[in-house]
């Protein structure tokens, strides 16, 4: 995902689309994503599958998991996904889940930004993202937020962009 060590980090678009796919099978929600020099940790809400006896325990138990993406796990996803996408089945972005959307345009802000490493966490459908971005004077943080409402106009524009089939290529403005 890196060309060298300690470079920025390529094409956030795919990398991300590729989380939010994973996360949206995981049924994660509420989400923290950080990035560590071999990948992303993950951080979020899944039910667990209940196994008391009464009523509202085999419904299960909101919990926290974490997870760890190594770039050599991300890789494997990208690669899935480009065969899925490549087998002659058409690319039905309809039934993308939520953060595979969120995610992947999230990440096309990321890649025209170019930062040296990222953070976000969503809340509600809302995300507030930092990126560590190196300049002339120095590295410093910079923070955005994108409202739910943010997130679903980027989903869109990109759809429209692209014929509605698949989005994150026009992400306006943020």
């Amino acid at each position: 995902m890196r060309i060298y060590e300690g470079s920025p980090r390529q094409d956030f678009e795919e990398a991300f689309r590729s989380i939010g796919a994973f996360l949206d099978q995981r049924g994660m929600r509420e989400v923290l994503l950080v990035e560590v020099p071999d990948g992303f940790v993950v951080q979020g809400l899944v039910v667990s599958a209940g196994g008391g006896s009464s009523w509202g325990e085999s419904m299960g138990q909101q919990v926290k998991e974490t997870l760890t993406f190594l770039d050599e796990d991300i890789a494997r996803f990208m690669e899935e996904a480009v065969a899925r996408r490549g087998s002659g089945r058409p690319a039905d972005w309809a039934s993308a889940g939520q953060y595979e959307k969120a995610f992947r345009v999230l990440g096309r802000y990321m890649d025209e930004q170019k930062p040296r490493d990222v953070f976000f966490f969503e809340q509600d459908g809302a995300y507030v993202v930092r990126l560590l971005m190196s300049g002339q004077i120095g590295s410093r943080h910079v923070l955005a937020e994108f409202t739910r409402e943010d997130i679903e106009a980027m989903i869109a524009a990109g759809a429209a962009s692209r014929g509605g089939d698949d989005p994150a290529r026009a992400v306006p403005g943020a």
